[in-house]
């Protein structure tokens, strides 16, 4: 068995964020139940371009491999009733929506506890479910400009700029996940569940991490720095070759004893970049050498002697350079499914890994695919039933 295979969670989720958590908790073997609006045409990231025709899309795939959907109109008393049976037979009920909603759509414990009393309550939501930012809608990259992220990131003399990928997002999913299992552990122990109301608004806060401790402590002032450099060590930043770029590090002295005896004596013989301090005291000087030097020779040429020497160090790649690596190969990064559009769809293993088990993978399932299997399987309604609920719209608008 997988090790979340005993663990079943109804999913209000859409697009990003609240996709990608519970994606990890599948790969693990939970049961992940998509509730999606029919009304809405299910969940939005069924439609984001440019890889996109109907209802299918590779945004889609990638964020809800091993899942299982079943289209519920929560506004139709219908719809409610399928919903409540399955929070009786679930572990957790999982959302992502705006911080006034779960209350308004009664998905809270409040809510719940009366149909399970063990039932866990996950809201990832923009700003959280208090606060006078609750009922505002929260995006990554409104999220990246307002908790300080932006003000950090870019060249110092062009404007402020967001990561490259959705961070706050996939990083929001990660907290949200492991407060689901939290929680639904805590239940099991104690026989109660509870709520977690999660946000991206947290999440992005809590990630300045020391630069926030260092900012709260004395004055530092936080600033953006050139190529990419570390705020405090000297040297590790980016360094241009000959044809492209590279990331060299010295976090310990022992990596920086090692760069300078390959740079030579004018490195290693300079008292004045012997420590942590002098290095970053004297970086005005040392930075300049240490860029001419490094456009001397090519990417592969420095690669290949800092390497072996124990110099950390790495290509700046791109994309298709990095899926491209021999590790990414080796450590089973790139898995595949089988999709009835696409083929086969190539994408991403989860990071989460636990004993030696291989995941299989299974592709992002079409919008109410398992409404048979959770109604008539799970939850044991009888055909007269089914009928009843679809010809009342729970399943969305009556044929």
């Amino acid at each position: 068995m997988r090790p979340l295979e005993d663990v079943r969670v109804v999913s209000l989720e859409q697009y990003g964020a609240g996709p990608f958590g519970s994606l990890h908790l599948a790969d693990l073997g939970a049961e992940i139940i998509k509730v999606e609006d029919p009304r809405a045409g299910g969940d939005v990231g069924r439609y984001v371009p440019p890889y996109a025709e109907d209802e299918d899309s590779l945004f889609f795939e990638t964020f809800n491999r091993n899942k299982k959907s079943i289209s519920l109109d929560l506004g139709v008393p219908a719809g409610r009733e399928v919903f409540e049976d399955l929070v009786r037979h679930a572990d957790a009920v999982y959302s992502n929506l705006r911080g006034d909603v779960p209350a308004k759509m009664r998905i809270t414990y409040a809510d719940l506890a009366r149909l399970n009393p063990r039932i866990v309550c996950c809201s990832l939501t923009g700003f959280g479910m208090t606060g006078p930012r609750s009922g505002e809608p929260g995006y990554d990259y409104i999220l990246q400009g307002l908790a300080g992220w932006m003000d950090l990131t870019g060249d110092p003399d062009g404007p402020p700029a967001k990561s490259g990928l959705s961070l706050v997002d996939y990083s929001g999913g990660l907290v949200a996940a492991v407060a689901l299992l939290a929680g639904v552990h805590a239940a099991r122990r104690d026989g109660a569940g509870g709520d977690c109301d999660l946000s991206l608004y947290d999440t992005a806060i809590g990630m300045l991490t020391y630069v926030g401790t260092w900012a709260l402590n004395t004055g530092y002032e936080p600033a953006r720095t050139p190529d990419s450099a570390h705020p405090s060590l000297v040297p590790f930043q980016n360094f241009e070759a000959a044809d492209g770029w590279l990331v060299v590090g010295c976090a310990k002295e022992k990596f920086w004893r090692r760069l300078a005896a390959i740079l030579g004596p004018e490195f290693a013989g300079d008292p004045g970049y012997a420590t942590f301090a002098d290095r970053r005291r004297n970086a005005g000087r040392l930075l300049p050498r240490l860029a001419a030097v490094f456009r001397t020779r090519t990417v592969a040429e420095w690669l290949s002697e800092l390497s072996p020497a124990g110099v950390p160090c790495g290509p700046v790649n791109g994309v298709r350079q990095a899926l491209a690596e021999e590790h990414t190969a080796a450590r089973g990064l790139v898995v595949e499914t089988a999709h009835p559009r696409y083929g086969t769809v190539r994408q991403l293993a989860s990071p989460v890994r636990v004993g030696d088990g291989t995941a299989p993978y299974r592709r992002a399932p079409r919008r109410g695919e398992h409404v048979d299997e959770i109604v008539r399987g799970l939850l044991g309604y009888p055909p007269d039933k089914v009928e009843r609920l679809a010809a009342a719209g729970a399943f969305g608008a009556p044929r």
